[in-house]
Formats: structure tokens, C-alpha cells, sequence
């Protein structure tokens, strides 16, 4: 399956524009998911919605897979439950605080975690992609999200695998959104027929998935939609933030 891609859907806005992004470009898509003991873990039924969805827009069933791999055992990001989710008042605050320091909500080489994972079904599956939505522009400063991470991973993919090894059969990793800003991934998605209102980025929902509206993540995607000009259609606790 040389035209195979695995996909990582997290349930989020960039992972979702990424799937997308795949599915534009032909690819034969399997998408893999994590329950990693997140707090948020009403991202993966996100996450389902998701894949559903792309797959009734490309007409063909995509394979989705959810691994279970205990992070939260380890500790050491408050999106395991290590400490609280911050809060802050605005983007503009989210962004120099990304910009002093890594925030708590970074979890330990989880990319590294996951990549690791969707190489190995990547080789079982004879696939010659790996596709990631992890975005350096507006983010909030993970240093696994950067394009010199991803290159070092492809290369050290291309050292690990028997695939490349033996059979010269080199697979890359694909970060479609790394170079854009939220308001380009929105405009994105958009024209691709992401439909947003099925995705979930909030750090800290309520049990029944609605949106803080006051995380890193919740305050990053409402001003990536104001700057893309669409409306946000993101459940929040406390009724649209614009």
C-alpha cells in the first residue's frame, strides 16, 4: 500500500484539517487516535465524529483505530490530571506566556509517543506516510510540534524500520498545517468541507464536552475562526467569546 498515509486524529481543529488535507491529496487513509488518559477525553468521540465524516465526504469507509497507552501513570502535564489546566484572559496573553516558557499542558514526548505508534502500523500496513496536524506558527510553544523535530523523526524512521532497511521502502512524515497560522488552517478546512462544528480542542471541557473558553487551546482557535473571517461554531460554556 504505497499510496497507504496513517493519519493522527486527535478530534481537534488541526487534526481534522489535516485528515482532510490527506484525503484532497488521494491518499489510502487509516486514521489512529489515543486514549492517553487526557482529562479531555471527549475529544475522541471527536475524534470518531471526525473520521465519519471525512468518510462519507471521500465515499469510502476509513479505518480508525484507538490505542490505549496510560500517560497519565506517568505524570508531568496537567492534561493528565498532573496540576491544573491554566487559564488566561486573552490570546494575546496566551501567546506571551507560550513565549517565556513551555506551558504545563505540554505532555511529555507524547508526539514522540504517538509518531512511534503510527510508524509501526505504518510498516505493518505498507504505508509510506505519516500524517501529523501539529502547527508552529500559533501554538503554544510544545517543542515536539516544531519541523526540525519532525524532520529528526523521519530520519530516525528511516534508520528503524525493515521497510527501509531492506526493502528501501522510505516513509515521511507529513505536517500539512506546520507553517500556518489558525486563521489559514481554518480558511483551509473550510474549503476543503471540514465541518468544525464536530470538533473538540479545549483543554478543559465539562462533562458534557462544552468548551471552557479559557484554555491555550480554546483562546487560539476562537481567534484563529475572527481571523479567518468564520463564525466559530465551537460549543462554549459561557456563549461565543468574540
Amino acid at each position: 500500500m504505497t499510496n497507504g498515509a496513517v493519519v493522527l486524529v486527535s478530534g481537534g481543529l488541526d487534526s481534522a484539517t489535516a485528515l482532510a488535507v490527506a484525503a484532497a491529496e488521494g491518499w489510502d487513509l487509516h486514521a489512529l487516535s489515543f486514549r492517553y488518559g487526557q482529562r479531555h477525553v471527549v475529544e475522541l468521540e471527536a475524534a470518531r465524529r471526525v473520521v465519519a465524516a471525512q468518510s462519507d465526504r471521500t465515499g469510502s469507509v476509513i479505518p480508525h483505530e484507538v490505542l490505549e497507552i496510560d500517560l497519565a501513570r506517568l505524570g508531568g502535564s496537567s492534561l493528565t490530571g498532573d496540576g491544573e489546566v491554566p487559564h488566561h484572559s486573552s490570546v494575546d496573553e496566551v501567546l506571551d506566556s507560550a513565549a517565556a516558557a513551555i506551558p504545563s499542558t505540554y505532555v511529555p514526548a507524547r508526539n514522540t509517543v504517538f509518531l512511534s505508534h503510527a510508524l509501526a502500523w505504518a510498516e505493518v500496513l505498507d504505508a509510506s506516510r505519516i500524517v501529523i496536524g501539529v502547527n508552529a506558527v500559533d501554538y503554544s510553544g510544545y517543542p515536539d510540534c516544531r519541523p526540525e523535530y519532525l524532520e529528526a523523526f523521519e530520519r530516525m524512521a528511516n534508520l528503524a524500520t525493515r521497510a527501509a532497511v531492506e526493502e528501501g521502502r522510505r516513509l515521511t512524515v507529513e505536517a500539512p498545517l506546520v507553517e500556518l497560522t489558525k486563521a489559514q488552517i481554518v480558511a483551509l478546512g473550510v474549503s476543503l468541507g471540514v465541518d468544525y462544528s464536530l470538533t473538540v480542542s479545549c483543554y478543559d471541557p465539562d462533562p458534557t464536552g462544552a468548551a471552557c473558553g479559557s484554555c491555550d487551546s480554546c483562546l487560539l482557535r476562537d481567534a484563529g475562526f475572527a481571523s479567518a473571517g468564520v463564525p466559530d461554531p465551537t460549543r462554549y460554556r459561557t456563549g461565543p467569546l468574540g
